[in-house]
């Protein structure tokens, strides 16, 4: 029995065994868990959004979101739209939140194909927010956020998080020191975008002058603000004709 169990063949056959079972037993909890991971990032998602347009349960410097318990009935309470931009046409949309950002990005580098842009209209105390999510690259990964704003492109509120930026550094994006910086931020300049860059020079640490278009940068984190300031120019600069119509 030795001498079966010693030879390559023998080692070749466990080996594609072993390979074989744990892909089945891996494809197996993949579609059982489907349902359970696709309602987290639903929840997920409806805690960003609501997080952005200042529904959370933030306690002195921590960022917290509501509860996925009550994520669900709070969304519902005040998100009053999702719609769906494309190519100058704006839809109503109860499915806007499914939209993959990054998805659309890539089928956007081809020219013939018109991206998709989710944005959900919220109200809270008698104000409207709008809130869009965007997505960019950091210094090692991705990056994204959902931007709240009111109808004149102002900030009103922000969440930004990432996939694999350096803890105590890039990953400070998340920390609301960061955050609360934007709110307030002015995306336009003498009415045309310009976006809000992430800036090592920035004379206003203390973030008093709203309509600079910067926000001070973490220290030691110039490439992912860089991505952050890029993600804000890029993907946020595509919601201004939607803006427009609306101060029409």
């Amino acid at each position: 029995m030795s001498k079966r169990t010693d030879s390559n063949l023998y080692t070749l056959l466990f080996a594609v065994g072993m390979v074989v079972v744990v892909g089945f037993v891996l494809a197996f909890l993949a579609e059982v868990l489907k349902p359970t991971i696709t309602e987290n990032k639903r929840l997920e998602k409806q805690q960003n959004i609501l997080y952005a347009m200042g529904i959370n349960e933030n306690e002195g410097s921590a960022a917290n979101f509501v509860s996925t318990e009550e994520a669900p009935k709070l969304f519902k309470e005040y998100i009053k739209k999702q719609l769906i931009i494309q190519n100058g046409e704006v839809e109503e949309d109860t499915t806007a939140y499914l939209i993959d950002i990054k998805k659309e990005k890539t089928l956007a580098k081809d020219a013939d194909y018109d991206r998709r842009l989710p944005l959900f209209v919220g109200e809270k105390e008698g104000k409207t927010y709008y809130i869009a999510p965007i997505r960019g690259k950091g210094l090692w990964d991705a990056i994204w956020a959902y931007i709240a704003m009111d109808e004149n492109m102002v900030v009103q509120g922000a969440y930004f998080d990432h996939k694999a930026e350096t803890p105590g550094l890039g990953a400070n994006i998340k920390q609301r020191f960061f955050m609360d910086d934007f709110i307030g931020e002015n995306l336009l300049s003498d009415g045309r975008f310009k976006g809000i860059n992430v800036s090592k020079s920035n004379a206003d640490p203390r973030n008093q002058d709203k309509t600079d278009n910067e926000v001070d940068a973490i220290a030691g984190a110039t490439i992912t603000g860089d991505g952050v300031s890029a993600m804000i120019s890029s993907d946020l600069r595509l919601y201004v004709p939607y803006f427009e119509s609306l101060n029409k």
